[in-house]
């Protein structure tokens, strides 16, 4: 199984909700990959993270940084991004179109 299928199956045995991820390895964003997903609590999105780390560690994947809000958790594992982000910051920010857009401009 790839690294964005095995991220995103953790995701969603944790019932994280609208998961999609975006290849921009032919673009030029700073990673190949970006993973992300909606949390539907702040408490799940740590879930989440933990559940990430516990089944990703064992695998291989390095954490290389992680920036932790109640709304918003940003995982760097390197060439891979991922978002855990509430409904409510998700549609503020835009994250799904703005990434949309890196990915066309190849």
């Amino acid at each position: 199984m790839d690294r964005i299928a095995k991220i995103k199956e953790l995701l969603d045995e944790k019932k994280a909700l609208d998961i999609m991820d975006y290849n921009l390895k032919d673009s030029n964003y700073f990673v190949d990959y970006v993973v992300v997903a909606t949390t539907m609590a702040d408490k799940h999105g740590q879930a989440l993270l933990d559940h990430l780390k516990k089944n990703l560690k064992p695998l291989g994947e390095e954490f290389l940084g992680i920036d932790e809000s109640d709304d918003w958790i940003l995982i760097d594992l390197g060439d891979i991004l991922i978002h855990l982000m509430s409904e409510e910051y998700r549609a503020k920010y835009q994250m799904d179109e703005f990434l949309k857009e890196i990915g066309k401009l190849k």
